[in-house]
């Protein structure tokens, strides 16, 4: 496989170049470009074969061969009332990865075995496999197979919502339904949830009838307990029962300037004569239905008609009919067809014989009255207007005729108080955003402020304590709320499930069903141009925030500090690089190994989980945290592979945004010792791929009491010149 497009030799000239000048080292570019070179990735594939599926679909169930148009196998159940051969086809059973590979964050698709029957409800749903990291190592698969299990019995005509702590699906109704989800993996499980319905509506479209390009989820439906006593005047004037007459002048005008024009000898002779009288009328909508028909006909219809079909009423008069004479009943009509938003629906007779109330029923010849039905799996729209389009057609020679037609259009609308709209697209990562939206709105104001304070931050240092107190805060809005609260943590899986999808030709889509990570390394990838990984690291990771605040507490107790050697110290950060190259290593040839490798991020267990996890995992956290009292941020310094990703990206920092003076480093050395980041070299240079931005050293240069040349700066102005000192 080639490198994705984005690269090219000359950047990656650049990037070597502009890593050598900001001294990254040769781990931090091979952690880099590993990704780039690191070979084939495989599209994922569907693993289960005719006699797996006999094992999770067992007799009485009969698995049939693999359908030849697309991947899934019909389900059969045997017809014990007839003799051999007399199979029942109940539905179908597929892999989503197959039909609708949306990548979790891990990069990697979760695999389920899914069932649906011939009406579009799930028989079931199974997991086969899955790297999402809150899974993995974190909470365990056992609450990710509890929550799949709520599918059996919903349908994909179901708005299907996940809530946590509703203890299973509730508020169950034809319309809705929602799911008991898993605290900490709601965008894990929405992924999940889009990956279910939407690989089984593929299936729905093709095998079921499901009207192609609709999520039933998404359609109206019509109230079935709403009705209003109506008079058909009252019908018509409110735009409910649609009468149209067409006049032979007005068919005539409308095949004008066409070879068609004048075929018609009848119409010419009696022009204003009715070509078409023609009435309409959505009768499955109870106030239209039940104000036009007979109570024995409004009853025999809605025992015709499955949840959420629909039925309209056609009665045409005159010399043209909707049905023509050699129409079948119970089939498909050729003079009328229905359309919404141009795509045709398809309906059929309804092949019952309907009366009209007594007092509209005089004088009509019920021959002429025909009730059309659209089944629930073809998608039509109550909420969307419905266009009948009606074909005349005219004949011009005898024995090859040439044909020439012109589509007569009459439309149907209904108020919205006759049907439900569903409340949003609970799939798709739009309702994520809509239901995070408070969160969102916090988080946002949380980054202007940080963005001011760092923009301005002259203002920001002026004053010592000031700073201090601000920087604590923010520490602690970090921690609790975006850490612990939004689970805004950013980590390497963040990047690694990028590269994974990328390399395997797959859509990065999944990183919307979290908004806070979208948010958090958009605001991060503009924090790298300008001030390189100081941003993130010192001031927006929550486990960075949680390490410093108790590095503080650490030293208000006077618990002794390390600070190694600059040779040590500077070896000792080259592990975090290493460290990066075996996780993107891990994450081009195999999942399951960077599934394992990714945890030495501590990030999940102390952030994600808040320390509930098993004692191996709680044991590293809690031991990278004690060692943090005594080396100051130890595992950001030195282990962290985010922190080598994100220094190696901010080679390219615009800005040397913290201000020198020429005594810096000669003779000067005050920030280097007050550096807890030894990021400061003994010339005074600045190293910003080690820089957490904690300002220490602004604030120092700031302050005429901390920086030495400022103190003798202070200190000479003090001095009385000799010359205003009086004799004695």
């Amino acid at each position: 496989m080639l490198p994705p497009p984005l690269f090219s030799w000359r950047f990656a000239a650049e990037l070597i170049n502009g890593c050598r000048r900001r001294s990254i080292g040769v781990f931090g570019l091979a952690a880099f470009c590993l990704l780039w070179f690191g070979g084939i990735a495989s599209v994922s594939a569907g693993v289960m074969t005719r006699a797996e599926l006999a094992k999770w679909y067992p007799s009485p169930y009969i698995v049939g061969e693999k359908d030849a148009e697309m991947p899934v196998w019909p389900i059969f159940e045997p017809n014990f009332q007839q003799k051999a051969n007399a199979n029942i086809l109940i539905g179908y059973a597929f892999e989503s990865i197959d039909l609708a590979p949306v990548p979790g964050f891990s990069g990697v698709p979760v695999n389920l075995l899914i069932g649906i029957d011939q009406h579009g409800n799930f028989l079931n749903v199974r997991v086969l496999s899955q790297h999402e990291p809150v899974f993995v190592g974190g909470l365990g698969e056992v609450p990710l197979h509890a929550f799949v299990t709520q599918y059996e019995g919903l349908s994909l005509k179901q708005s299907i919502k996940i809530l946590t702590g509703a203890h299973g699906p509730k508020n169950v109704s034809a319309e809705a339904v929602e799911l008991d989800g898993v605290t900490k993996a709601t965008a894990s499980l929405r992924i999940i949830n889009q990956s279910i319905l939407s690989s089984a509506l593929k299936v729905a479209r093709k095998k079921l009838g499901f009207a192609e390009g609709r999520d039933p989820e998404l359609i109206a439906r019509v109230k079935t307990d709403v009705f209003e006593a109506r008079s058909v005047k009252e019908l018509q004037d409110a735009g409910l029962v649609e009468h149209v007459v067409i006049s032979n002048a007005e068919v005539e005008k409308m095949f004008a300037g066409t070879a068609g024009s004048g075929l018609d000898a009848e119409a010419l002779a009696h022009p204003q004569d009715p070509f078409l009288d023609l009435y309409m009328a959505y009768v499955s909508v109870p106030s239209i239905g039940r104000n036009l028909l007979s109570e024995a006909s409004w009853k025999l219809l809605q025992n015709r008609l499955e949840p959420d079909d629909q039925a309209f009423l056609v009665i045409s008069k005159g010399r043209y009919s909707v049905t023509g004479e050699d129409f079948v009943r119970g089939s498909t009509p050729d003079r009328i067809v229905i359309k919404q938003e141009q795509l045709p629906i398809e309906m059929r007779d309804l092949d019952q014989q309907i009366v009209l109330k007594e007092e509209l029923a005089h004088g009509l010849d019920q021959n002429s009255l025909t009730i059309f039905r659209v089944i629930s799996r073809a998608g039509l729209d109550p909420a969307k207007k419905i266009d009948f389009v009606l074909p005349i057609t005219r004949l011009k020679g005898m024995i090859y005729p040439e044909k020439f037609v012109k589509n007569f259009t009459v439309s149907l609308t209904i108020p919205e108080r006759f049907y439900t709209v569903p409340a949003s697209d609970n799939k798709s990562w739009n309702g994520v955003w809509r239901d995070r939206l408070p969160e969102i709105v916090i988080l946002l104001v949380g980054l202007a402020m940080l963005s001011v304070a760092l923009v301005k931050q002259k203002r920001l240092v002026a004053n010592q304590r000031q700073f201090a107190i601000f920087r604590n805060s923010y520490l602690v809005f970090t921690l609790f709320f975006i850490g612990w609260y939004a689970q805004g943590q950013l980590s390497i899986v963040n990047l690694t499930s990028v590269f994974q999808a990328l390399l395997a030709g797959r859509s990065l889509s999944f990183y919307l069903y979290d908004p806070m990570t979208v948010i958090l390394t958009t605001v991060t990838l503009i924090s790298l141009v300008f001030w390189g990984r100081g941003t993130f690291c010192g001031w927006l990771c929550p486990f960075g925030a949680l390490q410093e605040l108790l590095a503080k507490i650490g030293q208000r107790l006077k618990i002794p500090q390390i600070r190694f050697k600059p040779a040590t110290d500077g070896l000792l950060k080259k592990i975090k690089y290493v460290v990066l190259a075996g996780i993107l290593l891990s994450a081009v040839f195999s999942s399951n190994i960077a599934d394992m490798v990714v945890e030495v991020e501590p990030f999940k267990t102390a952030i994600t989980l808040n320390f509930v996890r098993s004692w191996p995992f709680v044991a590293y956290a809690a031991g990278l945290l004690v060692v943090n009292l005594f080396v100051f941020k130890f595992f950001c310094r030195f282990l962290c592979p985010l922190g080598g990703a994100l220094a190696v990206l901010g080679c390219f920092r615009i800005l040397n945004w913290i201000p020198r003076r020429k005594e810096c480093g000669t003779p000067c050395q005050t920030c280097r010792y007050q550096c807890e980041y030894q990021a400061i070299t003994s010339a005074g240079k600045v190293q910003y791929d080690e820089c957490f931005q904690c300002m220490d050293c602004v604030v120092i240069y700031a302050s005429d009491d901390r920086c030495a040349p400022l103190l003798l700066e202070k200190k000479q102005k003090s001095v009385i010149p000799i010359h205003h000192v009086r004799a004695i």
